[in-house]
């Protein structure tokens, strides 16, 4: 994408005829937003297929692997998709929704924050068609807008499926923020909870209350989904990127790959390779 910013409405017509010839899995270089207003989507990401009912949220962080469908229901289909690239909005504290590698998705109640939100849509769009050039601060402070309100629904569904202090999210928020740093190197429990003052249990407890997954299981589940982009995106031998990742051995990396899933890096290079090219 050239531009820094782009929306646009998909409407039942066209959701239908994007359904008959889905895109392949893919990666992009920006960032993408889906506000699915009716019907459902099919959604592959993380290596892993959802099927989420509208009214719901997608967000697709930059360089991910992923393949959206549209599924007609109820004769009724359409979804805001967002375009923007990350240095457009740099300021913004949503980057932390991206984090959450296997939470792509909000669910969403069709009542007056969701109206809100395709409210603002409305808006961006009316000022991306209607001056030119637009007024791309309006444009920032819209989207500014639009993801305070989401990760404002994201703490709520965080707090009323796993209620834990705001002092927790803090720490886990920059434990995550340590990890983008460092996941590629071969650091254990130790390394993070050092780095955030407390003790290796302590850190545990808090990712297993918000994630239900230990540090260790949050540390591999990173590492293996770059391993696993590397492979499509990449002519890096598999020593290579087992090397790039901390592993500085073959057939332990092959293991950990295998356990996590179901495939040796091979097997799933070829896999995939398959699927892009089809």
């Amino acid at each position: 994408m050239n531009r820094l910013f782009h929306i646009f409405k998909v409407n039942l017509a066209e959701a239908i005829e994007l359904a008959a010839v889905p895109d392949i899995p893919h990666s992009h270089d920006y960032e993408e937003l889906i506000i699915a207003v009716s019907g459902a989507l099919n959604h592959f990401i993380d290596f892993k297929t959802h099927e989420i009912d509208a009214p719901a949220l997608v967000f697709v962080s930059k360089g991910k692997i992923h393949r959206l469908i549209p599924v007609i229901k109820n004769n009724e289909c359409s979804a805001w998709v967002i375009r923007f690239k990350s240095e457009f909005i740099p300021e913004t504290t949503f980057q932390l929704y991206s984090y959450y590698h296997d939470h792509a998705h909000l669910l969403m109640e069709n009542g007056i924050c969701f109206k809100r939100m395709t409210d603002i849509c409305e808006m961006m769009k009316q000022e991306m068609d209607l001056n030119s050039p637009p007024d791309y601060s309006v444009i920032k402070h819209l989207l500014g807008a639009l993801f305070a309100m989401m990760e404002s629904e994201r703490r709520k569904n965080e707090d009323q499926a796993n209620p834990v202090n705001k002092t927790q999210h803090i720490t886990f928020k920059n434990f995550l923020s340590i990890l983008e740093e460092n996941f590629r190197r071969s650091e254990g429990v130790e390394f993070y909870a050092e780095k955030l003052f407390m003790s290796s249990r302590n850190l545990n407890l808090i990712c297993q209350q918000i994630l239900n997954q230990s540090v260790s299981e949050i540390i591999e589940t990173r590492k293996l989904i770059e391993a696993k982009n590397l492979l499509i995106n990449s002519s890096l031998s598999i020593s290579e990127i087992g090397f790039e990742l901390g592993y500085n051995d073959k057939s332990y990396f092959t293991s950990v790959f295998k356990r996590k899933s179901g495939q040796t890096p091979t097997e799933f290079r070829e896999e995939m390779l398959k699927k892009l090219n089809v």
